[in-house]
């Protein structure tokens, strides 16, 4: 699989202009955006992972071609929640990701990434509410299964089953690559119905 850093856009105005569908990654600062994207595209530093949590803080475009497919796009969207910055700051960010968002033919889809581990907080329900009525696919995505027993996943499966109100939560691990197949699945399906012209 082909995959490069392309570019880091701080204005939505710098967005990509070549018209390749895109994929968007949202979640919490510290849910592991860098290290799903990584394991996706194969590749162990190409996103960049941190142990601060809000380092992105813009939108960052991998170009990604698998199997000599058409490229795509995957979309890092800054992380929001426990990110310790500067409140404008994050409302700068919050800015670009509405704007992004809104944006008539970009993203094609979306994944919505939230720990297993965690109950979901109402900035959670409400972003999954805001998703259910955007109009476009999303996924929503629990990371970090493999630091749950098998009770404690199938309990926070059910939780967030309910909360998604949608299609079923994929499992995933960066450690065993559990769920990284039904991704790339969901992946090429949205790339397929929505590709542009």
């Amino acid at each position: 699989m082909e995959s490069e850093y392309v570019k880091s856009v701080f204005d939505a105005r710098e967005l990509p202009r070549d018209r390749l569908t895109e994929i968007a990654v949202a979640g919490k600062s510290n849910v592991g955006k860098s290290t799903l994207l990584n394991k996706l595209m194969g590749r162990r530093h190409l996103a960049k992972t941190s142990r601060t949590p809000g380092k992105t803080r813009c939108l960052n475009f991998y170009r990604v071609e698998p199997d000599k497919s058409k490229a795509f796009y995957f979309v890092d969207l800054p992380g929001y929640g426990y990110a310790r910055v500067a409140r404008t700051m994050r409302r700068d960010w919050g800015n670009l990701i509405e704007k992004y968002l809104r944006h008539p033919d970009r993203p094609a889809g979306l994944l919505a990434l939230f720990d297993a581990r965690r109950e979901a907080d109402q900035p959670e329900e409400e972003w999954l509410e805001w998703l259910r009525s955007w109009g476009r696919p999303f996924l929503v995505v629990l990371t970090k299964v493999d630091k749950l027993s098998g009770n404690e996943l199938a309990r926070s499966l059910q939780r967030w089953r309910r909360l998604a109100n949608g299609p079923d939560p994929v499992l995933f691990s960066s450690v065993t690559s559990q769920g990284k197949d039904k991704l790339w699945q969901w992946i090429d399906d949205v790339r397929l119905t929505s590709a542009r012209p």
